[in-house]
């Protein structure tokens, strides 16, 4: 169980890190835009979206033998070398635009929205590393992944009032992410025994 929760919440914070920087401008614009009750429960929504949509997909590939499923970790991989290659850019004003473009009626929505399509290499990361879980897992995984996002409103409140954090994350964090996505990719290979798989019909 333990595992479970350390793998769980460093699934969460590879794929989240950039989502931080986000908090920290919306929880920036507290008190002119947005209040900070929007930005938890847009953040809950938004990432609740993320990981029904990966546990359906889950779902769907657990039908697939599972040596063949483990390639599905070539998804991180790919990320991760896109990442090395490119890096990526957040634009903070298209941000705050969406946020008074009047699209959404609610605010929360419209954090929402921001979260989920901040999230999309989530997807490609939850499909695979979900498949490597058992029931059990899995649902500690989804109550994991619940409290994390709790956690990291807080953390992204609490460093809207630091920016040089937010200046060294920005610095290194283009190196960690990409490193940890590889990593985990190679593990989803390994877990289900794709070299393996591979290596028999050569």
């Amino acid at each position: 169980m333990l595992w479970t929760i350390i793998s769980a919440m460093g699934a969460f914070l590879v794929t989240n890190i950039d989502d931080i920087f986000v908090l920290m401008l919306l929880f920036s614009q507290t008190g002119k835009v947005i209040k900070s009750k929007d930005i938890v429960l847009g953040q809950y929504l938004g990432f609740s979206l993320l990981v029904l949509l990966s546990l359906l997909g889950t779902f769907g590939v657990m039908m697939i033998p599972k040596q063949w499923v483990g390639l599905l970790g070539l998804v991180p991989i790919y990320l991760g070398i896109k990442l090395f290659i490119k890096g990526e850019e957040e634009d903070d004003n298209a941000i705050i635009s969406s946020l008074n473009s009047g699209k959404f009626n609610t605010l929360f929505l419209s954090v929402a929205f921001i979260t989920f399509a901040n999230g999309g290499d989530n997807i490609g990361i939850y499909v695979p590393f979900f498949t490597t879980l058992t029931m059990s897992e899995l649902i500690i995984t989804v109550i994991t992944f619940l409290i994390m996002v709790g956690i990291w409103c807080f953390l992204g409140f609490r460093l809207a009032a630091f920016r040089h954090v937010s200046e060294i994350l920005e610095r290194y964090g283009r190196w960690i992410i990409p490193i940890v996505f590889i990593g985990l990719g190679l593990y989803i290979l390994i877990e289900n025994h794709t070299f393996k798989a591979i290596w028999n019909l050569l």
